[in-house]
């Protein structure tokens, strides 16, 4: 037996008339219900023009119907679209829509460790032109922010082509759970910084992070300059800026210099010319990879004993033709040591170490999740800390 149902509506007011309701009946062994379309309507007064008036069509017995359609005299259906105008209808999402921020980074916070002028506010600017940049004592301090919603974003340094890598930033990305979604490479230029009108040869020190001290170190070995450590670049430059002291230099940005109201008495310093330092955008949701670009995947693993499991962990990617772009080595601080056999009395120790590693691969790429499923064979704990579009060198 087949019903077609009936909306029913129902109206606060007295109807003036009801509807027939259908009978039931018995033809031939079955039971009947008669259900001829009829048209309901509310008939309150001073019903709204939103009371729902619902009008069943006419349909022949046995005749086909279209969703978009209703059927004419004959049994036809004739075709209607639901939109007159085809630009009313929806458009399919892309990735521009996906993402919650524009790409210029209007009305985005990112945080960056140390003040306004240092190099981590450059690659913020980098990313996100149009971003609004907020100072963080310590890394650790840019983490927090993010985690606590006082910040859309995180601007984290993690290697130079110098100095190498950053081991603290690496430990910051396994304790934290947030998810690189951009790398930006930034190339530095160390100035050598002073109050205004004083002479290169007048300054007897100079003020700078370790990093971009050690960076300089056979320029301001040559210039017999006394280097002195400070917690950030442009920290630096504050301090010559504000001490007064003519015999006091600073090694930090174009930037900083305009910001602080100090000269620049030589630029590249650095010891390289071709000095990057790649930095690491870090949010609370990871980004939908794709494959319309080159996209690179970092993730941090450790491995069972046995010979030759780091061997058998990095074939999984040349197997696949993946390339690997970056390995580090940490010590996994929950159990620095590990025992080789099952006897404590003179048995060898060594310490058990987690594998940072980036390829060049995107995560919506089969042969990647491949390669990482092959990893799992191989490995006591794997993390995918996140796949992102690689930058390049401007």
């Amino acid at each position: 037996m087949a019903l077609k149902c009936v909306p029913i509506f129902f109206c606060s007011q007295k109807p003036q008339s009801l509807p027939e309701i259908p009978a039931l009946g018995y033809s031939r062994g079955r039971l009947v219900l008669d259900l001829r379309p009829i048209r309901l309507e509310c008939c309150a007064l001073g019903a709204s023009a939103q009371s729902a008036i619902c009008l069943v069509e006419d349909e022949k017995p046995g005749a086909k119907t279209s969703p978009t359609g209703k059927i004419d005299k004959d049994g036809n259906t004739i075709s209607r679209g639901f939109h007159k105008d085809l630009n009313l209808l929806p458009k399919p999402l892309s990735k521009t829509d996906l993402s919650p921020f524009p790409d210029d980074g209007s009305n985005v916070r990112v945080a960056f460790q140390g003040i306004s002028g240092a190099y981590g506010e450059d690659a913020a600017l980098k990313a996100y032109p149009n971003c609004e940049t907020v100072p963080c004592d310590q890394f650790e301090a840019a983490f927090n922010a993010v985690e606590l919603w006082l910040v859309d974003k995180a601007v984290l340094p993690i290697e130079n082509s110098v100095g190498g890598s950053l081991h603290r930033n690496y430990d910051l990305l396994l304790r934290h759970r947030l998810h690189i979604v951009r790398e930006v490479l930034l190339v530095v230029n160390h100035c050598l910084l002073a109050l205004p009108g004083v002479e290169k040869q007048e300054v007897k020190r100079v003020l700078s992070h370790p990093q971009a001290l050690a960076q300089c170190e056979m320029a301001l070995t040559k210039m017999g300059i006394v280097r002195v450590s400070a917690d950030d670049s442009a920290g630096a430059a504050k301090i010559v800026a504000s001490s007064g002291r003519r015999d006091m230099g600073a090694i930090a940005s174009a930037r900083a210099a305009a910001l602080y109201g100090l000269d620049i008495l030589a630029e590249k310093v650095q010891d390289e010319d071709d000095n990057v330092t790649r930095y690491l955008v870090l949010t609370r949701e990871p980004i939908i990879p794709g494959t319309d670009r080159l996209y690179k995947t970092s993730i941090v693993f450790t491995l069972e004993e046995g010979p030759g499991m780091l061997f058998k962990a990095l074939a999984v990617f040349s197997l696949r033709g993946i390339n690997l772009s970056k390995i580090e080595s940490r010590p996994q601080k929950g159990r620095p040591l590990r025992v080789v056999d099952d006897s404590n009395k003179g048995s060898a120790k060594y310490f058990d170490y987690l594998f940072y590693i980036d390829f060049e691969a995107s995560m919506a790429e089969k042969r990647a999740q491949n390669a990482l499923e092959h990893l799992q064979e191989y490995a006591r704990f794997l993390r995918v800390l996140g796949c992102y579009p690689m930058d390049e060198v401007l």
